[in-house]
């Protein structure tokens, strides 16, 4: 190969490689820009939003409708000293939300909200009451399950938030859970929100001290499908080759409700 032969290669070869690079960075700008501003997407780890979001669930979370704070941000830009949101919209009560816990490291957490500023939120013998009302619910089904590491029965109620607000099912093991199923009342200042999960029995939330109510400030966005979802017990998401059997198929693009 002469000089000029091999130098016309080298330069290809710059030049091939320069256009990969600028694929692959233009490509991770545009998925730092869609997570930022429009979509994120989150995993469950835990059984806290059950039957609603099952461990295993990668979901889809909308960052528009709640507008922007430092919680949109990704680490270590979430712990940064500012405050306040902007394009700022007000959740409603029974919306599912993913929100950063500064009591537990900044963590992601995700919850539905049942207290909306001025509420005053309560249980009651596992019933949930917003504003000295019980919250409606009816009975559709009772199934073995696990609850507190124990094979206890647990039953499902179909639960309908007050004022023509969205329904969506709840659970609930048998036995009394004093500290969960028996709550003083808690009235929700404005910029707080009081946030439970679904799995009555199961969930750390604004019930106890883990949790508390949640700021305006911390929310992430809001919930909207099922992306992908794998059986835990089947096998781990990076267990490609065990898919066939452990993807819940049934589950993907389901609306988050």
């Amino acid at each position: 190969m002469s000089e000029a032969s091999e130098t016309r290669s080298m330069g290809a070869l710059a030049e091939e490689a320069w256009d990969v690079s600028k694929t692959v960075v233009i490509a991770v700008g545009i998925t730092l820009f869609v997570r930022f501003f429009f979509i994120q997407p989150f995993n469950i780890p835990s059984a806290s939003m059950e039957p609603t979001l099952m461990t295993g669930d990668f979901i889809l979370v909308d960052k528009i409708d709640y507008g922007y704070s430092k919680a949109s941000l990704i680490y270590p830009l979430t712990r940064m000293p500012t405050e306040g949101r902007v394009f700022s919209d007000m959740p409603e009560r029974g919306e599912v939300a993913v929100f950063k816990n500064a009591r537990d490291k900044n963590k992601d957490y995700v919850k539905r909200i049942v207290g909306v500023p001025g509420d005053t939120v309560q249980v009651i013998g596992g019933v949930l009451h917003i504003n000295g009302q019980a919250v409606e619910r009816e009975l559709i089904e009772s199934r073995e399950t696990t609850c507190s590491d124990r094979d206890l029965s647990a039953r499902r109620y179909r639960e309908t938030m007050p004022d023509g607000g969205p329904t969506y099912i709840v659970q609930e093991c048998d036995g009394n859970r004093g500290d969960l199923d028996n709550t003083p009342p808690k009235r929700v200042p404005e910029g707080f929100y009081f946030m439970m999960g679904d799995n009555r029995d199961e969930s750390a939330d604004s019930r106890t001290p883990m949790v508390q109510l949640v700021p305006h400030d911390a929310l992430v966005g809001r919930a909207r499908r099922v992306a992908f979802s794998v059986d835990g017990g089947r096998a781990k998401f990076w267990e490609v080759w065990k898919w066939p059997v452990a993807v819940r198929y049934g589950r993907i693009g389901d609306k988050v409700e």
